[in-house]
């Protein structure tokens, strides 16, 4: 586990030591941590039933999604990929294997797809999170640039699991101890590793 965040390590600093945690997976790991993630995932009751499911192309070493995608494409389900719009915020196109794709600003592929077949954050059930870093409170640390917590901004102060539903992705070894959350953070209703689903919802009343 890596240390809290303290004054001499601040997220900058934590956000590049997990880089290169990431980094240091060999192939095998990655493949393996794939097929651990699967059955993490699938416990959220939402993530078997609703419709609209959310993923990411995985990039610089992100725990890869294609084992979920195929289960959620077998089970009649749609599933999206995340665009960056000209506003900053994130739209979501449908995408299936051997659908265009085309890198972003960011060099990330993206689908090709027009605006007006995109949905809004509001429209998805379920969105898959990938994040850098990850602690027990459902905090989660990003890559900096804001785009999931401004484009789900409206989910704060939420006071139990509504839709979307939003399952941080990430390996065992990206958990925090603890670091403190920003304002505009958007807190998590799960996370999932390879190893465990961590259910960051509240009890029911």
């Amino acid at each position: 586990m890596t240390e809290p965040i303290t004054s001499a390590n601040p997220r900058a600093a934590l956000r590049r030591d997990l880089r290169a945690r990431r980094a240091a997976l060999s192939a095998a790991e990655r493949v393996a941590a794939a097929q651990g993630l699967v059955a993490q995932v699938e416990q959220v009751p939402e993530f078997l039933t609703d419709r609209r499911i959310a993923g990411y192309w995985a990039t610089a070493g992100e725990l890869p999604l294609a084992a979920l995608m195929a289960g959620v494409l077998a089970r009649g389900q749609l599933w999206h990929l995340p665009i960056v719009a000209d506003d900053g915020l994130l739209r979501f196109a449908p995408w299936r294997v051997g659908d265009a794709l085309a890198p972003n600003r960011y060099g990330i592929p993206e689908p090709v797809c027009a605006i007006e077949r995109t949905l809004a954050p509001q429209d998805m059930d379920v969105v898959l999170v990938p994040l850098l870093g990850f602690d027990r409170r459902g905090h989660r640390l990003g890559f900096g640039g804001g785009y999931y917590d401004r484009s789900f901004n409206f989910l704060h102060g939420r006071a139990d699991v509504g839709k979307p539903v939003l399952v941080g992705i990430g390996y065992a070894m990206q958990e925090v101890g603890r670091f403190d959350a920003q304002p505009w953070d958007v807190p998590l209703d799960y996370v999932a590793t390879e190893r465990e689903l961590i259910d960051l919802t509240p009890p029911p009343s």
